[in-house]
This record gives structure tokens, C-alpha cells and sequence, in this order.
């Protein structure tokens, strides 16, 4: 039956193997610290948002699962971020397995790799990457927490919000996420270090590390270096000039604190899911700003979500492109296809047409009222963006909106295109063409 699968079928079809069996297991009595089964809906809009690497939760993680459900949604939270097939490969390679053309075409879709060629070495890299830069991670927040909580308990909860940062989860053993260390460099720097790196890709990490020269970065790599500088010094700007206005939030912070909650705030929303503060204190506008940066999300082939930082940036040329009156789309001296623009639309506009019905599905399952409608948009966008970012919304959910939120996070993750893609029967192309017309636009 798989080998009539297509890779994006196939990948689906895993991604609901592993919320399947993290559910069953969140589901047991072991996992819950009061030795109650938490619930199978709770323990499935657990997993997924562990899976999917999205942060949002209904039960709060430090307080209600025990240390071994804690290192189930850890497990999970690492499967989900490297990719199965990645893991799956380092255990073939130790195996002595061969890799075949249908794993690598998996590969390549799990990746998003432009080429087939490299790959098993590509996946090296990946979980090479991954387990560096976690166990510099861990060194430093367990050396920095060995004094609030001892080497043990800091190890344990380095390790936790290390895999939590760079595979972009948000998962936190606090119930206030990480407020507390609001004005600390330490903790700041090294989650936003993780978090920003996993955020990047692989892809562009491997160039970064083996070629270190602007002028030999592929197109790819400068197109997400240059819009996740931008996305992350706009977002800072914003958020600290709106919130400065806002007494509930910054008013109570020194100034030093307002600069590390901006920064952190901003960046965490393109698909991190950590807060410095509390999100349904701050000002509307400055909670549209964090939509906005959700929407956008993390870059292709890394452990964010949303539409990625390149279809962002493509379509940003392609209209400054049609203001200037049209001609070829290009960037840093290379051409950008007009495929490559169409398929930034089409994953733009299923995207907001996705964010669309599920804000509009919760605001009939929850009983939202129009004040209450900005934590709906909130919630929505940041459920298909991974971002793990909410209002206090989740933990409100009735059931039809966990199921909902549910569904919506395990779309995020794969993505519109590739769920459509999944799910589309394969047609035979047609020969019969049509002569061109004119349609009018705007």
C-alpha cells in the first residue's frame, strides 16, 4: 500500500502514526502527575502540538504531566522538529540499510531539498546541527539555573527547553513561560539564539558553515538572511515604540527590560511560541503586529511554521515588480520564475483562507463575542502558524475548538500545498488549450 503512496501521502500518513501513538501514551495514567489519565482529547491536542512543533496547550506541561509524560512530549517535540525520516535514516545508516530512490524522494519532501542528490549526508548534518547547537544550549541555561534549583533539576529543564527552543515548540515547564527570566541575557540570548537558528533551516546552517562567504550563498540562503534580518529589526522597532505607550505591559518594566521583552517578543512570534510577557495585557495593535509576524513565520526547511519568510519575500518583489510596470521578477542578480511566484500565491491565499475558517469556526464553537474577536484571529493564526502564541484562549477551548485547533495545527505543519498535494488524485494533464482573453483587475 505505501508504494503507491506519493511522498507528501506518505508523510501525512506518518505525522498522524506519531500523534496517534504520542496521544495513546499522554493518554495513560503514567504521563499525568496526579496518576489520572489527562483525557484522550486533551492528550491529542497535546501530541500534536508537540508533533507539529506548535507550543499550544490546554493543560498546563510542568504542572499536570508527570516527568515521563514530559519526556514523551520531549520525544515528540524532537521527532516532529528533525523530521521522522531524518531519524529514521541515522538508524537505517547504523543499521547498515540501504537508502532507496523512494526514501530519498521522502527525504526530499521532509527536507524540502532542492535536489535528491546528497540527501543521506544532508540528514547528518541535520541531526549534527540539531544536537550541537542543544547541548551548548543546555550547558549554558544549566550552568546559569544550577543556582536557582540545583544541577539535577537545572540539567533536566535545560535539556527540556533547549529541544523546545530550537525546533521552534514552545513548550515551557512554567506556567508563565519564561516571565521570569524577562530581564536575563542569558536565558534571552541563548532561547533566542535556538530558536532563531532552528528558525533559519538546515539548509541555509549547512551553507553558513561550509562556504561562510555572502557571494557563494545560494539565492535561497540570502533571501532568508536578509528577510529574517528585516522581519526580526521591524518587529523589534514595533513592538517597542507600541508597547512603550502601553502601562500594563511595559509600564511596569526598566527600560533595559522593555528592550529584552521587545526583541524577545517579536522574534518569538515568527514561530517560537515563548513569552517575556503577558500577550492579552498588550495593546491591539501591538497584537496585530505579532499576527502579522506569525502569518509570516519561520524559513523554508527549518523547524518554524506560517508561510515562510521567502514566499513573503517573493511576493513583496513580484508587487514592487507590477508597481514598476512588470518585466522579469529577480533578486541578488538571479531570476525568480514566474512558478515559483504563483506557488507563493497559492500559499498565501490558502493560508488566509485557512486562518479565515477556523477563526470563523471558533467564533461560533466558543461563543465569541465582536470585542472578543482579536483572540480568536489570535488563536487561529497562531495554531496554523506553529507559532504556540496565545491570548488565553486555549485553555479555554470547548471541545469542538480543541478538535478544531487540532486539525488546524496538523495542517500548519505540513502545510497547504503539500496536504492539497497529498490529497489530489492524479489527473492526466490536458492537450486541449484556449485562446487568451483579458480580464480586468482592480
Amino acid at each position: 500500500m505505501t508504494s503507491k503512496m506519493s511522498p507528501p501521502q506518505f508523510v501525512m500518513l506518518v505525522f498522524l502514526f506519531l500523534i496517534l501513538i504520542g496521544t495513546c501514551i499522554l493518554a495513560l495514567p503514567i504521563s499525568s502527575a496526579s496518576g489520572l489519565s489527562i483525557g484522550l482529547l486533551d492528550a491529542l491536542f497535546t501530541a500534536t502540538s508537540a508533533v507539529c512543533v506548535n507550543g499550544l496547550v490546554v493543560v498546563d506541561t510542568g504542572s499536570v504531566f508527570s516527568t515521563f509524560g514530559q519526556v514523551v512530549i520531549m520525544i515528540l517535540i524532537q521527532v516532529g522538529g528533525l523530521g521522522f525520516m531524518t531519524m529514521g535514516v541515522i538508524v537505517a545508516i547504523m543499521l547498515g540499510k540501504r537508502i532507496g530512490l523512494k526514501q530519498r524522494l521522502i527525504i526530499q519532501q521532509t527536507t524540502q531539498s532542492k535536489s535528491s542528490s546528497g540527501l543521506v549526508k544532508l540528514c547528518l548534518y541535520i541531526v549534527f546541527i540539531a544536537f550541537a547547537f542543544e547541548t551548548v544550549a543546555v550547558t549554558v541555561l544549566t550552568l546559569r539555573w544550577m543556582g536557582d534549583m540545583g544541577f539535577a533539576e537545572a540539567l533536566y529543564h535545560a535539556v527540556f527547553h533547549s529541544v523546545s527552543a530550537f525546533n521552534n515548540a514552545g513548550f515551557a515547564l512554567w506556567s508563565d513561560s519564561l516571565s521570569s527570566y524577562v530581564n536575563d541575557p542569558v536565558v534571552n540570548l541563548t532561547i533566542i539564539w535556538l530558536f532563531v537558528s532552528g528558525g533559519l533551516g538546515y539548509i541555509v546552517i549547512v551553507e553558513l558553515i561550509r562556504k561562510r562567504k555572502w557571494r557563494s550563498f545560494s539565492l535561497h540562503t540570502k533571501i532568508v538572511l536578509v528577510s529574517s534580518g528585516s522581519l526580526l529589526a521591524i518587529g523589534f522597532l514595533l513592538v517597542f515604540a507600541l508597547e512603550t505607550l502601553n502601562p500594563q505591559t511595559f509600564g511596569q518594566l526598566s527600560w533595559s527590560e522593555r528592550i529584552w521583552s521587545g526583541f524577545f517578543q517579536s522574534a518569538t512570534s515568527r514561530s517560537a511560541g515563548f513569552n517575556t510577557i503577558d500577550i492579552s495585557n498588550m495593546l491591539s495593535a501591538s497584537q496585530l503586529v505579532l499576527i502579522i509576524l506569525m502569518f509570516i513565520g519561520a524559513s523554508s526547511g527549518g523547524t518554524g511554521g506560517g508561510i515562510k519568510t521567502t514566499t513573503f519575500f517573493v511576493l513583496i518583489l513580484a508587487t514592487f515588480n507590477t508597481f514598476r510596470g512588470g518585466g522579469q521578477i529577480h533578486a541578488f542578480e538571479r531570476k525568480i520564475s514566474v512558478e515559483i511566484i504563483m506557488r507563493a500565491l497559492a500559499v498565501v491565499i490558502s493560508s488566509l483562507l485557512c486562518v479565515f475558517v477556523v477563526a470563523l469556526l471558533l467564533t461560533v464553537t466558543e461563543g465569541i463575542y465582536e470585542e472578543h474577536f482579536m483572540e480568536v484571529l489570535f488563536e487561529a493564526t497562531s495554531a496554523f502558524s506553529t507559532a504556540g502564541l496565545s491570548m488565553g484562549l486555549t485553555s479555554e477551548l470547548s471541545p469542538m475548538g480543541k478538535f478544531i485547533v487540532t486539525i488546524t495545527m496538523f495542517i500548519g505543519r505540513l502545510g497547504p500545498l503539500t496536504l492539497a498535494y497529498a490529497l489530489a488524485e492524479k489527473k492526466k494533464k490536458s492537450k486541449l488549450g484556449y485562446p487568451e482573453d483579458h480580464v480586468l483587475i482592480g
